[in-house]
């Protein structure tokens, strides 16, 4: 069973969520190898510029190498990559994406005996857990919940703003949620949950921080 870190957001540039990453780096130990699965973005991959962006700043901070899985890879391929990784990461972008790509590729299954790291960001945090709290944006916007992966058995609402606590007091009513603010993380590890920053759960129409 992996430890999994659930990051409610970072702007990689900025790189203002580097305390977390940092801890989760060193959960995985010295010099770790990362496997990034650059999925969530509507043309499957990233830019030369983004890889190299995330790159320079994985290996900043101790990566001894850093991989990225295309998905044109085979399973068999991909799960070799894993065997030979410490870490697991899963950018944000778009969770809907992320969470059918994954199960399309059977990497749903990959990820549950995965036995090293695995930090998810946003949408790549969302798509761990069982259940996914979604917010479309734009003039009218819409709350709604969706099933993810079940690597983490809960449910969570990523890039938390208190603005939001009516609507999550009034969604706790039916289930519990994690809800996750930038820069912060929801730690699992063997079932055991942990927080670094603000999180909150929302259970039974109630609001509490989780320590």
């Amino acid at each position: 069973m992996p430890k999994v870190y659930l990051l409610g957001g970072e702007n990689i540039a900025k790189r203002d969520a580097k305390p977390v990453n940092e801890l989760a780096f060193d959960d995985a130990g010295q010099n770790p190898s990362i496997l990034v699965f650059p999925w969530a973005s509507k043309s499957i991959g990233w830019s030369a510029k983004n890889r190299e962006l995330l790159t320079e700043y994985f290996e900043d901070i101790g990566a001894g190498a850093v991989f990225f899985i295309e998905y044109s890879f085979s399973f068999r391929k991909i799960a070799r990559k894993a065997d030979d990784s410490d870490l697991i990461y899963l950018p944000g972008g778009f969770t809907t994406f992320l969470i059918e790509r994954f199960r399309n590729k059977k990497m749903d299954l990959l990820l549950k005996e995965y036995e090293g790291v695995i930090v998810g960001r946003s949408a790549g945090a969302l798509a761990l857990c069982k259940r996914c709290v979604l917010t479309r944006k734009g003039k009218d916007p819409k709350t709604f919940v969706i099933e993810g992966l079940n690597l983490v058995s809960l449910t969570a609402k990523v890039h938390y703003k208190p603005s939001r606590d009516v609507e999550l007091k009034s969604l706790s009513q039916e289930e519990a949620i994690y809800a996750i603010a930038e820069r912060s993380a929801l730690v699992c590890d063997k079932g055991v949950l942990s927080s670094l920053g603000n999180v909150f759960l929302f259970e039974n129409g109630k609001k509490k921080q989780v320590g």
